[in-house]
């Protein structure tokens, strides 16, 4: 349900969620403001509470609007598309016998197709040229972090989260969203250093962060710098 509130002067549209549940919950992703709220609260009593987090939701939907999107590659204008990599920007080129490359995209510079080839089979040409990169990439980084925390290099998996950089299991298995490879190395450096500290300590408490601080002395500018990226298109 769509429903509208002026805070601070600002008409803001934001999507009401009802459900099961016992508190309202507020929200912020690419598609705005979503409130959730028990099915018996009124819109008044909503919109009153929404009013009392004005500064939040403004604060948090205009930092929204700052993050830089990454590509997710599928569903994309191949043709006007730029493809991230570890912080530059490249487009694919096709030649006139159907192989695709990629090359740096400079500028406003377009590169023309010389074969027309199914938008499938472009996708999942840059989709396999990712994950080579991102394979290669991660395992070079994990195996430089584990010898810094004199650890032995864990396994790991690719990724493909919708709102997590990596995650570490119980059982050690470490695992990191593809779309790290578009960002740049000293932020995937981040991430894998944060999760081979899990391994050591799993949970976020002060000895955690002493660990990421002790491989990753400037870790607290990187989880600023992640923060402007968004993994939801």
């Amino acid at each position: 349900m769509l429903r509208q509130i002026c805070l601070s002067g600002k008409t803001i549209d934001y999507r009401l969620r009802r459900g099961l549940r016992k508190s309202v919950g507020l929200k912020i992703n690419c598609g705005g403001l979503l409130v959730s709220a028990p099915n018996g609260l009124s819109g008044a009593e909503i919109d009153a509470i929404v009013r009392n987090k004005a500064d939040w939701v403004l604060k948090n939907l205009v930092a929204w609007q700052n993050k830089i999107a990454l590509n997710p590659v599928a569903g994309f204008d191949h043709d006007n598309a730029v493809y991230p990599l570890l912080g530059s920007d490249w487009k694919p080129e096709i030649s006139a016998w159907g192989q695709i490359g990629m090359v740096p995209a400079a500028g406003n510079e377009v590169v023309r197709q010389a074969c027309q080839l199914p938008r499938q089979a472009i996708e999942r040409w840059i989709m396999a040229w990712y994950q080579q990169h991102a394979t290669a990439c991660f395992s070079e980084r994990i195996a430089l972090y584990a010898d810094k925390l004199s650890i032995p290099k864990p396994a790991y998996r690719l990724s493909q989260a919708k709102t997590r950089w990596g995650s570490c299991s119980s059982s050690g298995m470490i695992r990191l969203n593809w779309r790290l490879i578009q960002i740049p190395l000293h932020l995937i450096d981040y991430v894998v250093a944060h999760e081979l500290c899990h391994l050591i300590e799993m949970n976020h408490s002060r000895a955690f962060w002493d660990c990421v601080a002790a491989i990753y002395p400037e870790y607290q500018q990187a989880r600023r710098e992640l923060n402007r990226y968004s993994l939801e298109p």
